[in-house]
């Protein structure tokens, strides 16, 4: 079955108020398949410059919905990057997950749902590069998300406040249950220590040596990079 879209003849226009007839030509079908992608081109959504960012955004307190945000970004990003090379003379294809970006800027939160990001991020890495990128602040269990971006491509505003301190811990009841939690709280201060000494480089000498005071002790951007904390001051 053939296919006729009208189109107008060429040549003056009519002077006449009534419409002038116009001629229908049968289109081939090469020809019928480029009016179709032009329509649908001129139909198609403009997607903004934005809509190729491949960004995660950690802004404010580190929480159970925060992590579950973030642990979601991180999966989701990771798939939508993965690409399949085929290289010359081989037979399989090869994948390939290209990097996004982790924009950090928190006053910190509980630790166990920063861990719980933590042990993504670092499954994510083995396969696919995170570019962390600390903004305004970044303290408490946010500075171990810094430092656990992809290394030589972790970046921190110049105006950067970084912020580290002992786990705080706050519980009640008998004296059994107290011990019990102390116990846990220094697990936590163990693991935070290891985790942020195996991420920059700081020893173990050096961060119980900055944190002895239990206070908060505060870097600049300098300082974070000289502590390994992150690499570039932008």
């Amino acid at each position: 079955m053939s296919i006729k879209i009208a189109k107008k003849k060429k040549g003056k226009e009519p002077q006449q108020e009534e419409a002038a007839p116009q001629e229908t030509e049968e289109l081939t079908q090469e020809e019928l398949q480029e009016e179709l992608e032009a329509m649908l081109s001129a139909m198609a959504p403009r997607q903004s410059p934005s809509s190729d960012l491949r960004v995660a955004q950690l802004y404010g307190e580190i929480d159970d919905k925060m992590a579950t945000d973030i642990i979601s970004a991180f999966l989701i990003l990771k798939e939508s990057g993965r690409e399949d090379i085929l290289e010359e003379g081989s037979e399989e294809p090869t994948t390939i997950y290209h990097p996004f970006e982790l924009i950090i800027s928190t006053p910190g939160g509980t630790a166990v749902d920063m861990f719980s990001i933590y042990d993504v991020m670092r499954q994510t890495e083995e396969k696919c590069e995170i570019h962390t990128y600390g903004l305004g602040r970044v303290m408490s269990a946010g500075v171990v998300l810094l430092a656990a971006g992809t290394k030589g491509k972790r970046k921190i505003g110049a105006n950067c406040r970084v912020m580290m301190h002992s786990v705080i811990g706050g519980h009640h009841g008998s004296i059994e249950n107290l011990e019990n939690e102390m116990e846990e709280v220094r697990w936590i201060q163990e693991q935070y220590n290891k985790a942020l000494c195996a991420e920059t480089d700081l020893t173990p000498k050096i961060l119980r040596k900055l944190l002895a005071r239990n206070v908060n002790v505060y870097l600049t951007a300098q300082e974070a990079v000289e502590y390994g904390i992150a690499d570039i001051i932008v």
